[in-house]
């Protein structure tokens, strides 16, 4: 229940999101210290969905810095180290997605020297060759703002206009290669 969007360019990731919490039982939650949006050993992290395994990824997990050679095959280190780092994290901090509920539990936007990496909470990792990313509620709608040459901050206001648990004020962050 929120709105993240990021888009990944020739020169980084740009990322953009909204600040409303809203409990599962609709109440709203507002507080500077509750972003969506952190930075953590050299990555960007964003998460949406229930706040315990973004809490987890954001607070208390630790990603592995990568080596030389890592950093040739970004895609492949995230698949082969951080994901695996991941969730030793949520297991150490008892932590478990449960398989039969329909929600999804958490999604995030994660970027690492510049590139980005939708990681979703079966831990596959996804790719988008337009550049565009969305989690959260509301992420349909910025997308779909960012395809038609809306800016990211035009796609989170357009986002807020049509989805109930969307609302600024937004968070920017960017991250060069």
């Amino acid at each position: 229940m929120t709105t993240i969007v990021a888009v990944q360019s020739d020169d980084g990731v740009l990322f953009g999101a909204d600040s409303q919490v809203t409990a599962a039982n609709g109440r709203k939650y507002s507080a500077t210290r509750m972003v969506k949006i952190s930075e953590r050993n050299g990555y960007i992290i964003a998460g949406s969905g229930e706040c315990a395994p973004c809490d987890i990824a954001q607070h208390i997990w630790l990603p592995p810095i990568p080596t030389a050679k890592d950093k040739r095959d970004l895609y492949h280190f995230m698949i082969a180290k951080v994901i695996p780092s991941l969730k030793q994290c949520f297991k150490d901090n008892d932590y478990k997605v449960n398989p039969d509920d329909d929600e999804t539990a958490f999604s995030f936007l994660i970027a690492l020297d510049g590139e980005l990496f939708e990681i979703a909470d079966d831990f596959s990792i996804s790719l988008d060759d337009s550049g565009f990313y969305g989690v959260g509620s509301g992420s349909s709608y910025a997308i779909g703002a960012l395809h038609a040459g809306a800016t990211i901050e035009q796609a989170l206001m357009i986002a807020a206009n049509n989805d109930a648990f969307t609302s600024a004020p937004f968070i920017y962050i960017d991250q060069e290669k």
